[in-house]
Protein backbone atom coordinates (compact mmCIF):
# COMPACT_ATOMS: atom_id res chain seq x y z
CA UNK A 1 0.00 0.00 0.00
CA UNK A 2 1.29 3.44 -0.95
CA UNK A 3 1.67 6.03 1.82
CA UNK A 4 1.89 9.64 0.68
CA UNK A 5 4.18 11.74 2.85
CA UNK A 6 6.24 8.72 3.88
CA UNK A 7 9.08 6.63 2.51
CA UNK A 8 7.88 3.79 0.27
CA UNK A 9 9.73 0.94 -1.46
CA UNK A 10 8.87 1.03 -5.19
CA UNK A 11 10.07 -1.00 -8.16
CA UNK A 12 11.88 0.63 -11.11
CA UNK A 13 9.88 -0.08 -14.29
CA UNK A 14 11.40 2.13 -16.99
CA UNK A 15 14.38 4.37 -17.69
CA UNK A 16 14.21 7.70 -19.53
CA UNK A 17 16.75 10.41 -20.34
CA UNK A 18 15.51 12.51 -17.42
CA UNK A 19 15.13 9.78 -14.79
CA UNK A 20 13.47 6.50 -13.84
CA UNK A 21 9.79 5.61 -13.62
CA UNK A 22 8.61 3.75 -10.54
CA UNK A 23 5.50 1.62 -9.98
CA UNK A 24 3.31 3.53 -7.51
CA UNK A 25 0.49 0.96 -7.69
CA UNK A 26 -2.93 2.70 -7.76
CA UNK A 27 -1.22 6.05 -8.36
CA UNK A 28 0.33 4.80 -11.60
CA UNK A 29 3.92 5.60 -12.57
CA UNK A 30 5.91 8.24 -10.76
CA UNK A 31 9.12 9.83 -12.02
CA UNK A 32 12.30 9.78 -9.97
CA UNK A 33 14.43 12.56 -11.54
CA UNK A 34 18.06 11.77 -12.36
CA UNK A 35 19.38 14.08 -9.63
CA UNK A 36 17.77 11.84 -7.00
CA UNK A 37 18.76 8.48 -8.54
CA UNK A 38 21.27 6.53 -6.49
CA UNK A 39 24.27 5.03 -8.30
CA UNK A 40 23.84 1.51 -9.61
CA UNK A 41 20.03 1.52 -9.91
CA UNK A 42 18.65 -0.70 -12.70
CA UNK A 43 15.22 -1.63 -14.07
CA UNK A 44 13.60 -4.17 -11.75
CA UNK A 45 15.35 -2.84 -8.64
CA UNK A 46 13.48 -1.70 -5.55
CA UNK A 47 14.24 1.82 -4.33
CA UNK A 48 13.18 3.69 -1.19
CA UNK A 49 11.59 7.02 -2.06
CA UNK A 50 9.63 9.73 -0.34
CA UNK A 51 6.29 10.44 -2.08
CA UNK A 52 4.51 13.80 -2.00
CA UNK A 53 2.30 16.03 -4.16
CA UNK A 54 3.78 19.19 -5.68
CA UNK A 55 2.02 22.56 -6.05
CA UNK A 56 0.33 21.26 -9.24
CA UNK A 57 -0.99 18.23 -7.34
CA UNK A 58 1.34 15.92 -9.26
CA UNK A 59 2.84 12.92 -7.42
CA UNK A 60 6.59 13.29 -6.96
CA UNK A 61 9.32 10.95 -5.76
CA UNK A 62 12.67 11.73 -4.16
CA UNK A 63 15.38 9.79 -2.35
CA UNK A 64 15.79 12.75 0.01
CA UNK A 65 14.64 12.04 3.55
CA UNK A 66 12.34 14.68 5.10
CA UNK A 67 12.96 15.96 8.61
CA UNK A 68 9.67 14.29 9.56
CA UNK A 69 7.33 11.98 7.70
CA UNK A 70 3.56 12.03 8.07
CA UNK A 71 2.81 11.14 11.69
CA UNK A 72 6.09 12.48 13.07
CA UNK A 73 7.40 15.57 14.88
CA UNK A 74 10.56 17.53 14.10
CA UNK A 75 12.15 20.93 14.59
CA UNK A 76 11.89 23.00 11.40
CA UNK A 77 12.96 26.47 10.26
CA UNK A 78 10.35 28.98 9.08
CA UNK A 79 11.50 30.18 5.65
CA UNK A 80 8.56 32.39 4.73
CA UNK A 81 5.06 33.62 5.51
CA UNK A 82 2.29 34.60 3.09
CA UNK A 83 -1.48 35.04 3.11
CA UNK A 84 -2.21 31.32 3.66
CA UNK A 85 0.27 30.52 6.39
CA UNK A 86 3.92 29.88 7.15
CA UNK A 87 6.30 27.69 5.17
CA UNK A 88 8.97 25.61 6.89
CA UNK A 89 12.02 23.84 5.54
CA UNK A 90 10.94 20.21 5.45
CA UNK A 91 14.24 18.85 4.12
CA UNK A 92 12.83 18.22 0.63
CA UNK A 93 14.31 20.03 -2.39
CA UNK A 94 12.04 22.83 -3.65
CA UNK A 95 9.18 21.67 -1.43
CA UNK A 96 8.57 23.60 1.75
CA UNK A 97 5.88 22.44 4.16
CA UNK A 98 2.86 24.65 4.74
CA UNK A 99 1.70 25.35 8.29
CA UNK A 100 -1.68 27.06 7.69
CA UNK A 101 -2.71 29.93 9.97
CA UNK A 102 -5.44 27.68 11.36
CA UNK A 103 -2.76 25.21 12.46
CA UNK A 104 -0.59 27.73 14.29
CA UNK A 105 -0.87 27.82 18.08
CA UNK A 106 0.75 31.28 17.96
CA UNK A 107 1.51 33.28 14.79
CA UNK A 108 4.76 32.16 13.18
CA UNK A 109 7.37 34.52 11.78
CA UNK A 110 10.17 34.00 9.28
CA UNK A 111 13.43 32.89 10.87
CA UNK A 112 11.89 30.95 13.77
CA UNK A 113 12.83 27.37 14.62
CA UNK A 114 9.70 25.52 15.72
CA UNK A 115 8.47 22.04 16.56
CA UNK A 116 6.08 20.81 13.85
CA UNK A 117 3.87 17.75 13.52
CA UNK A 118 3.35 16.53 9.93
CA UNK A 119 0.03 15.04 8.83
CA UNK A 120 -2.14 14.50 5.76
CA UNK A 121 -5.19 16.77 5.74
CA UNK A 122 -8.28 14.60 5.23
CA UNK A 123 -10.23 17.34 3.44
CA UNK A 124 -7.65 18.47 0.89
CA UNK A 125 -5.28 15.49 0.84
CA UNK A 126 -2.35 17.91 1.22
CA UNK A 127 0.55 17.22 3.53
CA UNK A 128 0.70 20.05 6.06
CA UNK A 129 2.19 20.85 9.43
CA UNK A 130 0.69 21.98 12.71
CA UNK A 131 1.89 23.43 15.98
CA UNK A 132 -1.46 22.78 17.68
CA UNK A 133 -0.60 19.57 19.48
CA UNK A 134 -3.56 19.38 21.85
CA UNK A 135 -5.85 17.94 19.19
CA UNK A 136 -3.31 15.23 18.38
CA UNK A 137 -2.87 13.83 21.89
CA UNK A 138 -5.02 11.41 23.85
CA UNK A 139 -7.50 13.06 26.21
CA UNK A 140 -8.42 9.82 28.00
CA UNK A 141 -6.78 8.99 31.37
CA UNK A 142 -3.26 7.72 30.90
CA UNK A 143 -2.48 4.13 31.83
CA UNK A 144 0.96 4.87 33.29
CA UNK A 145 2.52 3.87 36.61
CA UNK A 146 4.82 5.85 38.90
CA UNK A 147 8.48 5.25 38.01
CA UNK A 148 7.54 3.85 34.61
CA UNK A 149 10.17 4.76 32.05
CA UNK A 150 8.76 6.64 29.05
CA UNK A 151 9.95 8.41 25.90
CA UNK A 152 9.71 12.19 26.08
CA UNK A 153 9.67 14.90 23.43
CA UNK A 154 10.19 18.38 24.87
CA UNK A 155 7.47 20.45 23.20
CA UNK A 156 7.19 23.76 25.06
CA UNK A 157 8.90 25.89 27.70
CA UNK A 158 6.56 27.35 30.32
CA UNK A 159 6.82 29.41 33.51
CA UNK A 160 6.58 26.14 35.47
CA UNK A 161 9.26 24.29 33.50
CA UNK A 162 8.75 22.24 30.33
CA UNK A 163 5.78 20.53 28.72
CA UNK A 164 6.65 17.18 27.15
CA UNK A 165 4.83 14.68 24.95
CA UNK A 166 4.87 11.23 26.57
CA UNK A 167 5.19 8.22 24.25
CA UNK A 168 3.59 10.41 21.56
CA UNK A 169 0.21 10.07 23.31
CA UNK A 170 -0.16 12.34 26.38
CA UNK A 171 1.01 15.64 27.84
CA UNK A 172 3.24 15.78 30.88
CA UNK A 173 5.11 18.51 32.79
CA UNK A 174 8.69 18.61 34.05
CA UNK A 175 8.78 21.23 36.79
CA UNK A 176 11.81 23.47 37.12
CA UNK A 177 12.80 21.74 40.36
CA UNK A 178 13.12 18.45 38.45
CA UNK A 179 15.17 19.87 35.55
CA UNK A 180 18.87 19.12 35.28
CA UNK A 181 21.10 18.94 32.26
CA UNK A 182 20.23 20.86 29.13
CA UNK A 183 16.61 20.76 27.96
CA UNK A 184 15.28 22.47 24.85
CA UNK A 185 12.24 22.25 22.60
CA UNK A 186 12.61 19.33 20.19
CA UNK A 187 14.88 17.27 22.43
CA UNK A 188 14.03 13.58 22.79
CA UNK A 189 15.04 11.73 25.93
CA UNK A 190 13.94 9.09 28.40
CA UNK A 191 12.09 10.10 31.53
CA UNK A 192 9.92 8.70 34.30
CA UNK A 193 6.36 9.13 35.49
CA UNK A 194 6.66 11.02 38.78
CA UNK A 195 2.98 11.36 39.66
CA UNK A 196 -0.47 11.17 38.11
CA UNK A 197 -2.62 13.84 39.71
CA UNK A 198 -6.30 13.59 40.58
CA UNK A 199 -7.16 15.81 37.62
CA UNK A 200 -5.35 13.36 35.31
CA UNK A 201 -2.37 15.60 34.64
CA UNK A 202 1.03 13.95 34.69
CA UNK A 203 4.18 15.11 36.48
CA UNK A 204 7.44 13.89 35.00
CA UNK A 205 10.96 13.31 36.27
CA UNK A 206 14.26 12.81 34.44
CA UNK A 207 15.26 10.15 36.96
CA UNK A 208 13.49 7.53 39.01
CA UNK A 209 11.74 8.82 42.10
CA UNK A 210 12.03 7.74 45.74
CA UNK A 211 14.07 4.75 46.88
CA UNK A 212 14.08 3.29 43.37
CA UNK A 213 16.05 6.33 42.18
CA UNK A 214 18.78 5.79 44.77
CA UNK A 215 18.98 2.03 44.22
CA UNK A 216 19.24 2.48 40.46
CA UNK A 217 22.03 5.05 40.71
CA UNK A 218 23.91 2.98 43.32
CA UNK A 219 24.11 0.11 40.85
CA UNK A 220 25.34 2.45 38.11
CA UNK A 221 28.05 3.98 40.34
CA UNK A 222 29.36 0.57 41.37
CA UNK A 223 29.30 -0.71 37.79
CA UNK A 224 31.18 2.32 36.45
CA UNK A 225 33.77 2.08 39.24
CA UNK A 226 34.36 -1.58 38.43
CA UNK A 227 34.81 -0.88 34.72
CA UNK A 228 37.10 2.11 35.38
CA UNK A 229 39.61 0.28 37.55
CA UNK A 230 38.05 1.24 40.87
CA UNK A 231 38.36 5.03 40.58
CA UNK A 232 36.23 7.92 39.30
CA UNK A 233 37.33 11.58 39.41
CA UNK A 234 33.90 12.60 40.73
CA UNK A 235 32.87 13.51 44.26
CA UNK A 236 30.39 15.68 46.17
CA UNK A 237 32.58 18.64 45.14
CA UNK A 238 32.19 18.00 41.40
CA UNK A 239 30.11 20.31 39.21
CA UNK A 240 26.53 19.35 38.31
CA UNK A 241 27.58 19.29 34.64
CA UNK A 242 30.38 16.78 35.25
CA UNK A 243 28.07 14.49 37.23
CA UNK A 244 25.30 14.72 34.65
CA UNK A 245 27.72 13.84 31.84
CA UNK A 246 28.57 10.49 33.46
CA UNK A 247 25.37 9.50 35.28
CA UNK A 248 22.57 11.62 33.77
CA UNK A 249 21.41 12.60 37.24
CA UNK A 250 21.32 15.62 39.49
CA UNK A 251 24.15 16.52 41.84
CA UNK A 252 21.83 16.20 44.84
CA UNK A 253 20.90 12.62 43.98
CA UNK A 254 24.53 11.74 43.28
CA UNK A 255 25.67 13.12 46.66
CA UNK A 256 23.01 11.13 48.54
CA UNK A 257 23.91 7.99 46.59
CA UNK A 258 27.65 8.05 47.20
CA UNK A 259 26.96 8.99 50.82
CA UNK A 260 24.92 5.81 51.17
CA UNK A 261 27.59 3.71 49.46
CA UNK A 262 30.21 5.19 51.79
CA UNK A 263 28.17 4.31 54.88
CA UNK A 264 27.83 0.76 53.56
CA UNK A 265 31.62 0.55 53.25
CA UNK A 266 31.50 0.01 49.50
CA UNK A 267 33.47 3.12 48.48
CA UNK A 268 35.98 5.65 49.77
CA UNK A 269 35.46 9.34 49.13
CA UNK A 270 38.71 11.28 48.65
CA UNK A 271 39.47 14.81 47.46
CA UNK A 272 40.30 13.61 43.94
CA UNK A 273 37.26 11.35 43.58
CA UNK A 274 35.70 8.10 44.73
CA UNK A 275 37.36 4.68 45.04
CA UNK A 276 36.11 1.16 45.44
CA UNK A 277 36.70 0.15 49.06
Amino acid sequence: MIHIGQVNTLKVTKQADFGYFLDAEDYGSVLLPNKFVLEGVNIGDDVDVMLYFDSDNQLCATTEKPLAQVGEWSMMHVVGVNNVGAFVDWGIDKKDLLVPFSNQRVPLTEGQNILVYVYSDSASGRIVGTTKFNKLLDKTPANFEVNQQVELLIAERTDLGFKAIINETHWGVIFKSDVFGKLFVGKRLKGYIKAIREDGRINLSLQKVGVAKMDDLSEKVMHVLETKGGFLPLSDKSTPEAIFTVFRTSKGTFKKTIGGLYKQGKIRIEQDGIYLA
